[in-house]
């Protein structure tokens, strides 16, 4: 018997943000597996059209262009997508006060957002069809938030609090929702960061000098290409972790078991 590969759930796919980092990773594990891929950037030259792949231009920062993009290839793929993943997404590290609220704004905008529009789009043909699967990817940031990255921390966390609302909904629908939750993993995520602070703090520089070393020593995108895979072919909605054991195991599971308040502690100690 042959072993079972994603294709045999999911024919089509639309994945955002899939010119580096998870976003490429989740195409190549998808391609791999015979799934056809729609995969987006801002800038579709960034893509290499190749056999069962679709390259497609698609900016967050205009959610209603980014609807009319999505949904055109929704046509392309038959009239709506099995799998819609969405990744697309940015880092901001400053201090929120002195950052024009400009800055939070757009990122918010384009990250969540922009997001629940796509969704939007997507689970109305999935509910009617009765199949499906929304991948909304989050952070452990949402349990575990950033320092200086306030509108990071709380695009995710609306991500996840949005899948948990939709997999109560979609109950016996037929329609799955996974919200995937990736620690640090070693991709171009910091290069891209914006940074409007021109002249950080020590505590600043403290932090992020802590995040440089994270992802210097974390794990390649390919398994956070395993862990959805894996998410994927269990074919339920819920919640998955995935990084490294320490970030993915074994800090949940600290924070489920020690006050909030040691907790915090903790987490200014681990940043400086």
């Amino acid at each position: 018997m042959s072993a079972a590969k994603v294709s045999d759930l999911h024919r089509t796919a639309f994945v955002t943000g899939a010119s580096s980092g998870l976003g490429a990773a989740f195409v190549e594990m998808l391609l791999a597996d015979g799934v056809l891929v729609w995969g987006t950037a801002r800038d579709a030259a960034r893509l290499a059209a190749r056999e069962n792949f679709s390259p497609v231009a698609l900016d967050l920062a205009d959610s209603a262009a980014a609807e009319k993009n999505f949904l055109r290839a929704a046509d392309a793929a038959g009239g709506a997508f099995d799998l819609v993943i969405h990744n697309a997404g940015y880092g901001v590290f400053s201090p929120f006060a002195p950052t024009d609220f400009a800055v939070w704004q757009a990122q918010l905008d384009a990250m969540m957002l922009a997001t629940l529009r796509l969704a939007h789009a997507a689970l109305r043909p999935m509910l009617a069809r009765r199949r499906g699967c929304l991948v909304n990817v989050s952070s452990l940031a949402a349990e575990f938030p950033l320092p200086f990255m306030s509108g990071y921390n709380v695009a995710k966390a609306g991500l996840s609090a949005f899948s948990e609302s939709l997999a109560f909904e979609t109950r016996g629908t037929g329609v799955k929702v996974i919200d995937f939750r990736p620690g640090d993993y070693r991709t171009p995520f910091n290069q891209a960061m914006q940074r409007p602070s021109a002249e950080p703090s020590e505590i600043e520089a403290r932090a992020w000098r802590r995040l440089e070393a994270n992802l210097l020593a974390a794990p390649p995108p390919a398994r956070a290409a395993a862990d959805l895979r894996c998410a994927l072919l269990h074919g339920r909605s819920g919640t998955v972790r995935s990084g490294s054991f320490f970030q993915a195991c074994l800090a949940p599971l600290f924070a489920r078991v020690v006050p909030r308040a040691l907790l915090r502690a903790a987490l200014r100690v681990y940043y400086g």
